[in-house]
């Protein structure tokens, strides 16, 4: 026998190392057979594992599981770990997993033999006594070490001989957005092979999931990454399933197969990556027994200008690869500004060297080039004055800000990369901090980033934090220059400034920040708070927004489901009595709680930062969360309690809808009151609407004139053209449908599209559909009609009224409304369709023409015709007295058209118009033929019969 062994021990070291992969295959294959010891499930261990366990001294780990529900971007993870002592005296166990540092632990739960321990989160007093910890076991902690935003928990027991330990780790956190995804990821890392490794995460988002993808796996200390150049696909026995609002996915490495990504039992991050439907809206809120959490990440917004200086170490420090990444990382970034930034670049070691003196320049391809060649030619030197370098960029980029013109809508903002720690100059962190905020002043915003080990990274987070900005640390590894990139990535587009959401203050308490300086592209903003008025069945939302030149104001009422059924029991780290806890409410506790934190770390006022530990500490022991100002100590449940079980719910697709509510809408201007809205808009009556039907109203002259226009589907229609005079044209396109039965015929026609166009004072146009709405005014927006919204600059002003209409107002003088008519079970003759109103015409030019513009300043007579022939003129209060079958004839522009008496409904069918009708196209009624009045395309601006313009 022993031969036998030696012989096997021989074969495998002459090739230099154990047939790792043969060993892995026979360890799957025998591993998982079991047997009883002392009352204690154990794993059968085959003999060639046994004579290798005997040569290591830490116990085996059977099983290690981690399974997480995401429901709506609030993650509930549960960790299960199962280590078995099969050795002959008792060992030392330790679990060890790296949790991302923005999560908060909830519970932990261990079983040795047969006692169990649960974790009691208690507030964290100034002196520790040693006397309540157990003989055989350290207490568990996160370290205080953190790398890449994670911090490493560790718990290490003593597990007497034949005997096994298993481990519960719950923990929690809300998932951020960043570059236009949500990232989960579960450490993998038991060091060792697991018989038993699988990781399931499960997703609900009732919004719908989009682009849900699982990349390879990462491992930042590149060791044992099986991970090959290129590759994208996802780790092996990844399985990847979802529907439209719930997604499944899991890990499930065989033994084989975990050796081949790693044979030391580091794997790795798994990560999930995904996203989830949205548009341009109040956003996404969701309300569950008496809490609401607000998700609001708009799209389809143009970009905003930025002035942003790049103020870089270059101290003696960074010489070598921290330096030379960054530098990459500086070119691709250079490369990714637009042409309507503004930048400057400042270098900082014991001296400040400022690449271009008192300005910040264009984005032009030669400054491009000039800052490229002077980043090449940074080198290394001195030490670091941080707090010289700031005062110079925050002067630098101040004086630029009054001195020029800049686009009032533009975001200013410094990128302040260091990799150590004061050493020239004020030194102090406190005065650093004081002279720091004094500079900016609350008009711009401050990024960090710290690179490396000797960074002060509590520093630069604070200084984020105080000047509104964000702070990232990165090691210094090959992957610096794409860590940095990815950084100005977040920020390097922003899409929205002062953004405000409000809720009515009868309505709501305890909402989390709801002022944010800047949104960018990718990210999302997220306030959480409480209901007062729980029997209230509405809330409003009101958001209101810069974008570029446009002033934008959201509004929404979203419903709240009373009796609600978005209860969702049973999720990790909730214990029984507390299952009333939803995870709204849960959302709204880490919030706030994060917000606690942060507004400590910026004070400077003792007494305040006492109030607010204690306050953030209270929350903490409500809801069992592990801060910084709380603890997690180990009681013993007893000696014969059950080992811990791990409790855990797989989310059901049944009743989805019902359960989550996301509903979305938008906000309306300060100081409007909600009453107003209930107001009827005030309209004329003159308009083009149905299919179609045109109404001239003359209020001096008390009759309304109408007519048809039987087009073809796709014929553009000039409704109004004064494109010399005021800049304004609007044209409307038909959609065809079937005719009626037993109708006269052929077909019907709606307006499809409605197109406005203005070139004074600036260029603009408007394509409104059912559907959506295009402003496009040089800089594209895309707004949804089902969304109510307000979206003002200098000269145009579009309100939506979801699902009713829209309101555009040029100039302040002129102003049209547009119906939306929607059929929620249309006949096959009905099609969603537009119709057209003008509102106020005093800005139209006497000039101004088209199919219902060559009546607004001119004067139309109504005859009566006698059966004599003789004619009489109507008087103004003689219309009453006409009869429907008298024979009338109307007088424009000295041509006599025959009309008869009809009624018409306009604005959805709400109202009725008495109306003298003009048969067969308006011949006569209108100048030429209704085909003079075909435009070529949507914007065509010609004003009179055969001439083309374009804006």
């Amino acid at each position: 026998m022993i031969l036998w062994l030696w012989l096997c021990w021989g074969f495998s070291t002459s090739a230099g190392q154990p047939d790792s992969e043969l060993m892995a295959r026979y360890l799957e294959e025998k591993l998982m057979a079991d047997y009883s010891i002392m009352e204690q499930v154990a794993r059968r261990v085959p003999r060639q594992a046994k004579f290798l366990q005997r040569l290591e001294t830490r116990p085996r780990m059977s099983e290690f599981t981690v399974r997480s529900t995401i429901i709506s971007r609030y993650a509930f993870t549960t960790v299960s770990c199962t280590m078995v002592n099969s050795g002959s005296e008792a060992r030392e166990g330790v679990f060890e997993m790296q949790i991302p540092a923005a999560a908060f632990i909830s519970n932990f739960t261990m079983s040795i033999g047969n006692k169990t321990y649960y974790g009691e989160v208690t507030g964290k007093e100034k002196k520790h006594s040693s006397d309540d910890k157990a003989r055989h076991k350290k207490p568990p902690s996160p370290t205080d070490g953190r790398e890449n935003g994670y911090e490493t928990f560790k718990a290490s027991v003593f597990i007497p001989r034949k005997m096994q330990a298993k481990f519960l780790l719950h923990y929690e956190e809300l998932l951020q957005r960043r570059l236009g995804k949500y990232e989960y990821t579960v450490s993998i890392r038991p060091q060792q092979l697991v018989g038993r490794l699988r990781v399931e995460v499960n997703i609900l988002e009732n919004s719908g999931i989009v682009s849900l993808e699982v990349p390879p796996l990462r491992n930042s200390k590149h060791k044992g990454n099986g991970k090959v150049e290129g590759d994208v696909s996802p780790p092996p026995s990844t399985v990847v399933g979802h529907t439209k609002t719930l997604a499944k996915v899991t890990f499930n490495p065989s033994v084989v197969e975990q050796t081949r990504i790693a044979r030391n039992g580091i794997l790795g991050d798994f990560i999930i990556r995904y996203d989830v439907n949205r548009e341009l809206s109040v956003g996404d809120v969701q309300i569950l027994n008496g809490y609401f959490v607000h998700y609001f990440a708009p799209t389809d917004l143009p970009p905003l200008p930025k002035n942003v200086i790049f103020v870089l170490d270059s101290s003696a420090s960074m010489v070598g690869t921290k330096l030379k990444q960054t530098k990459e990382a500086l070119f691709t970034i250079l490369q990714d500004l637009r042409p309507e930034d503004h930048f400057n670049i400042i270098g900082f070691s014991n001296r400040i060297k400022v690449w271009q003196q008192d300005r910040l320049v264009p984005v032009t391809p030669n400054n491009i080039r000039d800052a490229k060649k002077y980043i090449h030619n940074m080198s290394p030197t001195g030490g670091t004055n941080i707090n010289g370098a700031l005062q110079t960029g925050a002067k630098l980029l101040n004086d630029y800000i009054a001195q020029n013109d800049i686009d009032a809508r533009s975001v200013s903002l410094i990128i302040f990369l260091t990799d150590g720690r004061p050493t020239v100059g004020e030194t102090q962190s406190s005065k650093i901090l004081s002279n720091t905020k004094d500079a900016i002043r609350d008009k711009f915003c401050l990024f960090t980033i710290g690179i490396g080990n000797d960074v002060d990274q509590k520093l630069l987070e604070r200084m984020a934090l105080e000047n509104c900005g964000m702070t990232r640390h990165f090691q210094e590894d090959e992957d610096a220059a794409s860590h940095l990139k990815g950084f100005y990535d977040e920020i390097g587009t922003p899409l929205l400034s002062d953004i405000r959401i409000d809720y009515p203050e009868d309505n709501v308490e305890q909402v989390t920040q709801n002022f944010f300086p800047n949104y960018f592209n990718g990210s999302e903003i997220i306030i959480a708070g409480k209901l007062i008025n729980r029997t209230s069945d509405r809330l409003h939302v009101e958001v209101t927004a810069s974008n570029s030149k446009k002033y934008i104001l959201l509004k929404t009422d979203v419903a709240i489901d009373l009796p609600s059924r978005n209860d969702i029991r049973g999720v990790p780290g909730l214990e029984d009595d507390k299952g009333d806890k939803n995870y709204i409410e849960r959302a709204w506790s880490y919030l706030t709680i994060k917000e606690l934190l942060n507004a400590r770390l910026k004070s400077d006022d003792n007494q305040e930062k006492d109030y607010l530990m204690e306050k953030a500490k209270s929350m903490a022991l409500t809801y069992n969360f592990v801060t910084p100002f709380t603890v997690l100590k180990m009681r013993e449940a007893g000696l014969h309690s059950e080992p811990p079980q791990e409790e855990f719910i797989s989310p059901s697709t049944d009743g989805i809808g019902e359960k989550l509510q996301s509903l979305q809408g938008h906000k309306a201007p300060p100081g409007i009151r909600r009453q107003q809205d209930k107001q009827r808009i005030k309209i004329s009556k003159t308009s083009a609407d149905g299919d179609p039907h045109f109404v001239i109203d003359f209020p001096s002259n008390n009759f309304s004139v109408c007519f048809n226009i039987d087009g073809e589907p796709g014929d553009i229609l000039r409704l109004v053209s004064d494109h010399k005079e005021s800049g304004v044209t609007v044209n409307g396109q038909l959609i065809g449908a079937p005719a009626p039965p037993n109708g006269h015929k052929k077909h019907r026609t709606y307006f499809s599209t409605i197109t406005i166009l203005s070139n004074k004072p600036e260029r603009s146009y408007l394509e409104i559909t059912p559907k959506r709405i295009i402003l496009d005014d040089g800089e594209r927006l895309l707004l949804s009609c089902d969304r109510s919204a307000v979206v003002r600059s200098s000269s145009l002003e579009v309100s939506i009224s979801a699902n009713s209409n829209i309101t555009v107002t040029i100039r302040g003088t002129i102003s049209f409304v547009i119906l939306i008519h929607h059929y929620k079970k249309p006949a096959p003759y009905q099609r969603n369709h537009l119709g057209f109103y003008i509102s106020n015409s005093k800005g139209l030019s006497s000039d101004s023409h088209g199919l219902l513009g060559q009546f607004l300043n001119h004067e139309v007579k109504l005859l009566q015709e006698s059966l004599n022939t003789s004619h009489q003129q109507i008087g103004q209060n003689q219309t009453e007295a006409l009869k429907p079958n008298a024979t009338n004839t109307l007088k424009v522009k000295g041509r006599l058209i025959p009309v008869v008496w009809k009624q018409r409904r306009i604005y959805n069918g709400q109202q009725e118009v008495d109306c003298w009708f003009a048969k067969n196209n308006a011949d006569k009624l209108i100048d030429g033929s209704y085909k003079d009045y075909l435009a070529s395309h949507p914007f065509d601006t010609g004003t009179s019969f055969g001439t083309i313009n374009i804006l």
